[in-house]
């Protein structure tokens, strides 16, 4: 079989593959074709472009399985990227379940640790129960209607009455064997929906936009809520030998008690002092910063070379402040709305971030940051003291001499940031 993958800037690959290929055999195939690093983030995206819907296939699923879903008229693509947020409830589940939107069978200690969480959504007998209001699209209508809902074992149902869960006011409103769950990408645009948080049910073999049954959520963390919920209710222990396979065969690893490895970006980034006869790493930030604030300006006084994308020398005289251009992080002209949706797409994570132009002020740049749940934009501001031009994010309290300098101490220090830079969003090529 022969499929086809495409990747963010829409280069794509052919390649050919058994019939009884998994999600994760196509991404480590990928990996190694590409000679990327495995960080157990890559993840095989099905992007929808005709109804903007996307999903992150599940590591376990077949890939032709998946492809045979598809129809014609919907255009219909498979992407590689990276998915940090693809198994962060197993790390921090308490954030994923909010206390007003879970309720424990009467049995069970309210007060469960975050292992106790897991044990129960992963059970075969007992399951938490889900509820909040959701806005529906009526079958066959334009309007939206907004019910309190109720994940339960059996499906999904909604309260003819407002939030009673009498069996007499609970209506069906879907189960989940048969159906895919997907994210909406576009917010309000296709789908007419009242908020930018809408998630969708479309059934297997289904015959088109027709069968699709819509939902949104007021706010990213009750679709979050839902989402993962679902997730968990469909694949259920599947879900966690997904999570634990990359970790099988390490010293310490017991069930729901592993430590995750840390990230390569983490690994990589430590302050380092050099100047005297023994390297030392530097602990303290304000240290840290001073060392590199000074670095960078003998750096600058030298007239040092850095490399531009082709791997040749460039100095700094002659490209001004462009060498950021070169970076993975950095999107140059792309909107507000656009770096959102890349964020999303990488995984709402703390610290999953991209450095891009301004479109409101062409002179200077916007950090777009993941955080809570939330996407933050910090504004980036030139600075020009005693002939020189400096970046700052703090009204000047912190000066640095390029958007790489100003990323790589972000990358150790949180700052004036709500969390450290942790994940950059890379526009990869296949």
């Amino acid at each position: 079989q022969v499929i086809k993958v495409y990747s963010e800037d829409d280069t794509s690959r052919a390649l050919e593959v058994p019939a009884d290929i998994t999600a994760r055999d196509v991404c480590h195939l990928l990996i190694l074709k590409n000679h990327y690093i495995d960080d157990h983030s890559w993840t095989l995206f099905e992007q929808l472009n005709h109804t903007g819907l996307g999903r992150a296939i599940e590591d376990h699923e077949l890939v032709m399985e998946v492809q045979s879903n598809w129809v014609m008229e919907e255009e219909t693509k498979l992407y590689f990227r990276k998915n940090y947020a693809k198994y962060e409830f197993f790390k921090n589940p308490l954030s994923f379940f909010p206390d007003h939107m879970i309720s424990f069978p009467s049995e069970t200690n309210a007060a469960l640790s975050h292992s106790g969480i897991l044990q129960m959504f992963l059970s075969s007998s007992t399951y938490p129960e889900i509820h909040g209001y959701l806005h529906a699209k009526e079958q066959g209508k334009k309007s939206w209607k907004k019910l309190y809902f109720f994940l339960r074992r059996s499906g999904l149902y909604f309260s003819t009455k407002g939030t009673s869960k009498e069996p007499r006011h609970l209506q069906f409103f879907c189960e989940f064997s048969n159906s895919d769950m997907y994210m909406s990408l576009t917010g309000k645009r296709i789908s007419g929906a009242p908020t930018n948080y809408g998630f969708c049910f479309k059934p297997n073999k289904s015959g088109g936009t027709r069968d699709l049954k819509q939902l949104c959520a007021d706010d990213e963390q009750s679709r979050t809520c839902w989402m993962t919920a679902i997730r968990l209710l469909k694949y259920g222990m599947r879900l966690y030998q997904n999570y634990m396979q990359p970790y099988q065969g390490r010293s310490g690893c017991s069930p729901l008690n592993i430590t995750p490895m840390r990230s390569i970006s983490e690994n990589s980034l430590v302050a380092m002092d050099f100047s005297g006869h023994r390297s030392r790493i530097i602990e303290n930030p304000t240290e840290a910063l001073s060392v590199a604030v000074e670095e960078g300006l003998a750096w600058r006084r030298r007239g040092c070379l850095r490399l531009n994308t082709h791997g040749s020398p460039i100095a700094m005289s002659d490209t001004g402040m462009s060498i950021h251009r070169s970076q993975s992080w950095f999107h140059h002209k792309i909107s507000r709305e656009e770096a959102q949706r890349l964020i999303l797409q990488h995984g709402l994570v703390d610290g999953v971030f991209l450095v891009r132009d301004s479109q409101s002020n062409p002179k200077t740049f916007v950090l777009s940051l993941s955080h809570g749940l939330k996407i933050k934009h910090f504004q980036i501001v030139p600075l020009e003291d005693d002939g020189k031009l400096f970046y700052t994010l703090d009204d000047g309290h912190t000066r640095f001499t390029d958007l790489i300098q100003l990323v790589e101490f972000y990358q150790l220090n949180k700052g004036v940031l709500p969390c450290k830079l942790k994940h950059y969003c890379a526009r990869i090529a296949l």
